[in-house]
């Protein structure tokens, strides 16, 4: 029996068994992620479209998260400023805190911070509303119905996402600069003129495309998280906890890891890249 091949071998297989069962795991989950968002791509382009759908997400998303973000725009283009006027005062270089504000908003904190923040506020709302819908079995209700839940619940807020987050983030990098310039003119009595001239004189084109391509591929990443995570609840209730939370995290990881990616893309289409 000791020299029984089967028997020899079992405990090797199923070593290999537990350690591979993870790894399958989540090349299951990015398959669905992928073939979810697939279809979802997909609906936009295809009759029927939900406009009033379309509209009203744009309205919760867009006009819900504009408080949040613009006062967290005015107070990163302060803190900007904080941190970095003490560096150029022992220089005697303090007219760059201008170009040094609009550089780091516009290329990179502003679309990543709205980014998390519209993440932690809509993909967690998705999750919920869906998964609520889908806990109450409206979802399947809808299928009865003759109705696509993927065209109809997905793609209005996947594409009011889309169109909303650079909107926010373009308002957000203005205000970040005007509160920059604020604490600017206090703290360094740096004038108006020479602020916001260095400050726009400071961005090129390549910086304003990649300011701008960054919210339109974190607006599609947190709204197919939140959406997907919403959809695929179980376990009731409790159910729909845990996919909001685990909406909030994935979306914001994603955000982050795609930044780098995204950063690198432009960085090489302008030329830049190291």
């Amino acid at each position: 029996m000791v020299t029984d091949p089967k028997l020899m071998s079992a405990p090797e297989t199923s070593a290999v068994a537990i350690l591979l069962e993870p790894l399958k795991r989540q090349v299951l989950i990015v398959q669905d992620y992928s073939y979810f968002a697939a279809r979802a791509v997909a609906s936009l382009f295809t009759p029927p479209l939900y406009v009033n759908d379309l509209l009203e997400q744009m309205d919760i998303i867009g006009i819900g998260s504009l408080p949040i973000v613009l006062l967290a725009g005015c107070f990163i283009g302060a803190v900007m400023v904080l941190q970095t006027a003490s560096q150029f005062e022992r220089f005697g270089e303090t007219a760059l805190t201008g170009d040094i504000v609009s550089l780091a908003l516009v290329r990179e904190l502003g679309p990543a911070i709205t980014g998390l923040l519209v993440a932690g506020r809509n993909a967690s709302g998705m999750a919920s509303e869906l998964g609520s819908m889908q806990v109450t079995e409206q979802v399947d209700a809808m299928r009865a119905m003759g109705t696509d839940p993927n065209r109809k619940l997905v793609a209005p807020r996947v594409l009011a996402t889309v169109c909303v987050l650079p909107l926010l983030t373009a308002m957000a990098d203005f205000v970040g600069l005007v509160g920059g310039f604020i604490i600017a003119y206090f703290t360094l009595r740096i004038g108006a003129v020479e602020f916001w001239t260095r400050a726009l004189n400071a961005l090129e084109f390549s910086d304003l495309m990649q300011g701008m391509a960054k919210p339109v591929v974190f607006g599609f990443l947190l709204a197919i998280v939140g959406c997907y995570k919403g959809l695929t609840v179980r376990g009731g209730t409790q159910g729909v906890g845990r996919a909001t939370t685990q909406a909030v995290v994935t979306s914001s990881v994603l955000i982050l890891i795609s930044d780098f990616f995204v950063t690198k893309l432009s960085l090489f289409l302008a030329g830049k890249a190291l």
